[in-house]
């Protein structure tokens, strides 16, 4: 009789170690994941992408808007963000010679050649170049003219005169007014959308130009963003243009004809009796 009591309380605990082997553990509680904030990127857009000129163009102010999309409000109303924006024309090469007096006349003595030059570059900024970033930053981005990377055709000459010659086209290029610059040029409309322009030079190059902006936070360039642009000539000069590159031939032949016509014409009015 004992030993059968034993045995059912044996089962009966048995039983219950299984019931409570069977109960769902209880569940932790749910922590959601920090998500970390997305990164500020930068958009442009411009009103049109075609600007015509004629023979009497004098030069033009060129506006282009943007916006920092997932931009840091606070930041943006401390003026943390930078923008800088460039409208960069269609890259040629080019020769950049050096004269020297010999024998009492000026001939060229030297030159190189740069194949990646842009004919035209303007730039905008917000502020003053020392206080959106670095030299080291601009040098890497090839930002400003000052910075503006010109690959040699012959790498393997001394660099002192590499830099020589990069220094002499670039002066140029700022004394002919293609390249130029405007601080201040760049204006927040909001927190997080701005206003750039830059010049046009009276001489800017027709081709496609292409605007490129540059957005930093505190010193560091985080995003870049593009949009093209395309300048070309309208009206007679037009008509022009495109029979010298459709019909070169013959557009060579009139040009040869035009000119013995006009001193012939010259050497007439002009003749001595």
């Amino acid at each position: 009789m004992l030993r059968a009591a034993a045995i059912a309380a044996l089962a009966l605990a048995a039983v219950g170690t299984a019931h409570a082997q069977q109960q769902p553990a209880p569940a932790e509680p749910f922590i959601p994941l920090q998500q970390s904030p997305l990164p500020e990127q930068i958009q442009i857009g411009l009103s049109t992408d075609r600007i015509s000129i004629t023979s009497d163009f004098s030069g033009a102010d060129l506006t282009i808007f943007g916006a920092i999309e997932n931009a840091d409000l606070l930041l943006a109303r401390q003026g943390r963000y930078d923008v800088v924006v460039v409208l960069e024309g269609p890259t040629r090469p080019v020769v950049v010679r050096r004269k020297d007096r010999v024998l009492g006349m000026w001939i060229n003595t030297d030159s190189e050649t740069f194949t990646n030059v842009p004919t035209s570059y303007a730039v905008s900024t917000t502020r003053v170049y020392q206080d959106i970033t670095g030299p080291d930053s601009y040098r890497q981005l090839s930002l400003g003219p000052a910075n503006i990377y010109l690959a040699p055709l012959e790498a393997d000459r001394p660099a002192p005169t590499i830099e020589e010659f990069r220094a002499a086209l670039r002066e140029r290029k700022l004394a002919s007014g293609l390249y130029n610059e405007r601080i201040g040029g760049v204006q927040f409309l909001s927190q997080n959308l701005f206003r750039a322009t830059v010049r046009l030079a009276p001489n800017v190059p027709v081709g496609s130009h292409r605007a490129r902006a540059f957005l930093f936070r505190n010193g560091v360039f985080l995003d870049e963003s593009s949009a093209t642009l395309g300048i070309y000539k309208a009206g007679f000069e037009e008509s022009i243009h495109a029979a010298a590159h459709d019909y070169s031939f013959f557009y060579g032949l009139f040009a040869v004809a035009l000119a013995v016509v006009t001193g012939w014409v010259g050497s007439i009015v002009f003749r001595r009796e």
